[in-house]
Parts: structure tokens; C-alpha cells; sequence
């Protein structure tokens, strides 16, 4: 009898289960393999002369997805070397083609609707979280008018209005956070800082009484509302994972709470602020003479607040930790608050904000290095020849932008990773490129500058430029300005670093923790 003969029972069915468990893992080697060598032939002998050159790549699907979520700009920058300024990769099975440089910017942010679509690309993200009939669920023509309403409560009326109330929001922020207690400490700034602009923002551009909401539920909505924009959901929006269920939760509850303001402010129209922003949109008419119904109109609220909150959080978190890292500059900073505002500091108005030039270029520089969206992408929707080259793009692909890349290019910005806020003053011959001349171009809510052309462009440009940027600018130097003249901001150990930058969101955002030492100033 043979050694196979007598081997019977249990120990015979774990060697036949161990033995299909070698063919079967061998057979996926050997389908894995075969995938590779047959994409990397594919890369190799099925070149599209008339399309962009292709990031070699072993995996398909993968393709550089891992890559270029690690690090967007090394990403860039690196296959730029290579391929020049236009180049293809694959992301997540698509095929994303990359246009950098001023020319690219141009190409891209400023294509016509015929031929580039942001909508198809980020709707699965922004709906879900802001609702129907807004921002990129609706026909492009209703978006301008939207922007178009929201834009007459971003005048310069309201401006003036907005800077006290910023102010006294990060006054009594610090006066009530245990982290600012006593005289000195530590802090994980990021945190801190989310909770500062989105209190400043929804007092200013909201009012009080949506303000006060935030003390009790609203900010913990508004953070389920901030799970929706998870990267994952590009594929997986709709899926009923935990994050997903409490997203769309949120989102019922905060168009609702906002429905309730609404009809509280119709019944007591004397109590709440006639200047911001939902004031401005429960009296709008579209061209078609509808009034803008009160459910869209709290779906442009949580648009106005979730849009500008990444940004703005992020941002203000990026300028109190380099300033960590150059107390030299801070003390800048105070001593022109001083010739400013006086040796007793009054308190800010918005005509004090154009003054505070260093605090300008403080934002600027912030801007500059750790512009907040990395990427912007569009659908190609007609086949789009590049100019001055062969390759036409097809509808298979998307295009990608990357405004941040031009404003780290030595070309626009001498030893570009160097963060010095003078490089913007006049004459200092650390910017170059900027002061372009731009066509002006009204897309619906109202005459604003194309501006592509520019080599600084932290925030888009087009017909889907930021219509915040004046108010992030008065909402993050008022707040800048309010730290500074509050407290004296270092590294721990002293040291000139920066914290890394998490990719892994859609913003550029300092990677947590994010701690500093913090000490109050004797004049505070």
C-alpha cells in the first residue's frame, strides 16, 4: 500500500484543501502577472501618437493612483521632467490628463462649456452634501444666478460690517477655549482654527441667529456634512456606509434647521441682520421670474459654508504655523498693527485691512505654497487640440489643472519652496508673472478677470472662480490680525519646520497634530 493510500480522515481533506489553495493562489499569480506584462507591452506598442504620452505604469486600473495621492506636486512636477507639460495617468482606472503652466491654466479653467464640464465630475460629491438644485446639481446657467444672488452680500457695505463681528467671534473663542488658558501653552492649531472660521463665517455671512446654532448641533452636522467629500466617494457616493448614512442625515436636519431660521426671520423681521447673505436669497427672483425657494436657498447656505470652510480652515491653519516657524515676522506684524491701528490698538475696521501690507503678503505667501486645492478637474466633452502641439484630447478623458504647480515654479517664483512673505514687496524681484493684464469676462454674475494667464491663481479662475476670495481675504487677515495682536506663536522645539501636508482630502491641509507654543502678549 502506498504513503497516499494510507493517509485518510481529516489529514487527508487538509492536504487536498491546502493543495487547492496552492492552485488557486498560483492561478491568480500567474493572472496577475500575465495583466502586468500585457499592460506594460500595451504602454509599449500601442502609443497614440496624438494623444499625450502616457505615465508607464505596472498596474492597470491602479495605474498612478497611489503615486499621485501621496504627493500631488512631487507627482507632477517629476513626470513633467519627463513628459513635459502635458502628460496622461491613470487614476482609479481613468484616464486623467494633466496640463500644467500658466498655458494648461488658460486651457482648462477657462474652456467653454461645450468642450469642459466640472458638474459630471463633482456632483457625486457636492449634491449629497449641499442638496438639490444647487451648485453642480442644476443647469449652469442657474449656478451664475446663484452666484450672481449670493455675490450682492459680498459687497463692500457688507465687508465693513463683517470685520467687528470676526473679530469679537476670535476674541471670545480664546477668552472661552480651556486650550488658551493662563499665559502660555500648547495647542493643535488645526482643530482650533476649523472652529474659528466656521464661527466667523456663519455669523457674517449667515447671521446671529444661525450663528448661535453652532454652539449646540450644528457643528456636529456640518462634520458628518464633512465626511461626504471623502475621495472615496468619487466611486462610492451612493453606498450605505456609516459615513454616507450619517452624511445624508446631516444634510436633511441643516437644510431643515435653515428652512426653520428662514420662516422665523419672516415672522420677526426686525430682529435678525439685513445685510448677510440669506437675507439677500429669501427676496431673490430668478430671470424667470421665481422666487428662489426656501429649501434651495438652504441648500446655497450649506453650499456657502462647507465650500469656504475647507479653504478658510485650512488656510488659517497654514499662516499661524509658519508664522511659528518666523517669530521675526510676527513681530513684524504687531509693530504694524501699531503704526496702523495705534499704541492702543483700536479695534480693526475693514479700510485698516488694506493698510496691514505684510499681513497681505503673509496671506499671499500662505496661498502661494499651500494653495488649497491641489487638483481641478474637468470633463472633456468635445475632442480638445492642444495648440502648438498634436495631441487632441478625447471625451475618455479628464482634465486636470493644477494652478498650485505654476505658483511653485521657479520660472514665477525664485527659490519657490522658500517661504518669505517680502518676496511680494515692490521691488523685491521674488514675483514675476503675476501682474498680467486680463480680459474681463462676464459669465453671469457679473464682470470678473479670466484670469488664467496669471502665474497666482489660489483661487481658480473662470467662470468657476471662487466667488469668496474678497471675503476669505477679509475673514483671514482680520483673524490673522486678531491672533497677532493677541499672542506670540513657536515651534516647540524652536526650530524653522513646517509640518507636512496631508494629501489624502481633496485640500491641501496640515497634516494633525499640528501642536505649537502659544504665549500672550503683554498688551493683551
Amino acid at each position: 500500500m502506498g504513503i497516499l493510500e494510507q493517509i485518510s480522515g481529516p489529514l487527508a481533506e487538509q492536504i487536498a484543501q491546502r493543495g487547492t489553495g496552492v492552485v488557486v493562489a498560483g492561478a491568480i499569480g500567474a493572472f496577475l502577472v500575465v495583466t502586468v506584462v500585457l499592460n506594460v507591452l500595451s504602454q509599449l506598442l500601442l502609443k497614440n501618437p496624438n494623444e499625450p504620452p502616457v505615465v508607464f505604469h505596472l498596474f492597470p486600473i491602479i495605474g498612478s493612483t497611489i503615486t499621485y495621492g501621496m504627493d500631488p506636486y512631487k507627482f507632477f512636477f517629476e513626470n513633467r521632467a519627463k513628459y513635459g507639460d502635458c502628460f496622461t495617468f491613470i487614476l482609479l482606472g481613468k484616464k486623467s490628463t494633466v496640463y500644467l503652466g500658466r498655458a494648461g491654466n488658460d486651457f482648462i479653467l477657462n474652456g467653454k462649456l461645450k468642450d469642459v464640464n466640472a458638474e459630471e465630475i463633482y456632483t457625486v460629491l457636492t449634491t449629497p452634501v449641499f442638496g438639490k438644485d444647487v451648485v453642480y446639481d442644476c443647469p449652469n446657467s442657474k449656478l451664475m444666478e446663484q452666484k450672481k444672488f449670493m455675490k450682492i452680500g459680498l459687497s463692500t457695505e457688507a465687508f465693513k460690517t463683517y470685520v467687528p463681528i470676526i473679530t469679537g467671534e476670535v476674541e471670545n473663542f480664546v477668552k472661552r477655549s480651556p486650550e488658551f488658558k493662563g499665559e502660555k501653552g500648547t495647542v493643535d492649531l488645526p482643530a482650533q482654527m476649523a472652529e474659528i472660521t466656521i464661527y466667523t463665517a456663519s455669523h457674517a455671512l449667515q447671521g446671529k441667529d444661525v450663528r448661535d446654532r453652532f454652539d449646540s448641533t450644528f457643528a456636529a452636522l456640518y462634520h458628518d456634512l464633512d465626511m461626504g467629500f471623502s475621495p472615496i466617494n468619487f466611486m462610492l457616493h451612493w453606498a450605505p456606509l456609516p459615513h454616507n448614512r450619517a452624511r445624508d442625515h446631516a444634510q436633511r436636519t441643516v437644510a431643515k434647521t435653515y428652512v426653520e431660521i428662514m420662516e422665523n426671520r419672516r415672522r420677526n423681521p426686525e430682529k435678525h441682520q439685513k445685510l448677510d447673505i440669506m437675507s439677500q436669497l429669501m427676496g431673490a427672483t430668478y430671470k424667470n421670474g421665481t422666487p428662489v425657494p426656501d429649501l434651495e436657498v438652504a441648500h446655497m447656505m450649506i453650499a456657502l459654508l462647507m465650500a469656504g470652510q475647507h479653504s478658510s480652515s485650512s488656510s488659517s491653519a497654514w499662516i499661524i504655523l509658519r508664522l511659528a516657524t518666523r517669530p521675526d515676522i510676527q513681530e513684524e506684524m504687531y509693530k504694524e498693527q501699531l503704526e496702523v491701528l495705534g499704541p492702543e490698538l483700536r479695534p480693526l475696521t475693514y479700510e485698516d485691512l488694506s493698510k496691514l501690507t505684510l499681513h497681505q503678503n503673509v496671506l499671499k505667501e500662505v496661498l502661494r505654497l499651500h494653495t488649497p486645492i491641489h487638483s481641478i478637474m474637468r470633463k472633456v466633452k468635445t475632442p480638445m487640440p492642444v495648440s502648438g502641439t498634436k495631441y487632441v484630447i478625447p471625451t475618455s478623458h479628464v482634465l486636470m489643472a493644477s494652478p498650485g504647480c505654476t505658483s511653485r515654479d521657479a520660472t514665477y517664483f525664485p527659490n519657490p519652496m522658500l517661504w518669505d512673505p517680502h518676496r511680494w514687496d515692490a521691488g523685491s524681484g521674488g514675483v514675476l508673472g503675476t501682474d498680467v493684464e486680463e480680459e474681463k469676462f462676464d459669465y453671469g454674475y457679473g464682470l470678473i478677470s479670466k484670469g488664467a494667464s496669471s502665474a497666482y491663481l489660489p483661487f481658480g479662475a473662470g467662470r468657476h472662480r471662487c466667488i469668496g476670495e474678497q471675503f476669505a481675504n477679509v475673514q483671514l487677515i482680520t483673524i490673522t490680525a486678531t491672533l497677532v495682536r493677541l499672542f506670540k506663536f513657536k515651534n516647540l522645539d524652536g526650530s524653522k519646520d513646517v509640518v507636512p501636508t496631508d494629501y489624502t482630502s481633496l485640500f491641501t491641509r496640515p497634516t494633525s497634530p499640528a501642536v505649537i507654543e502659544w504665549e500672550r502678549r503683554e498688551k493683551a
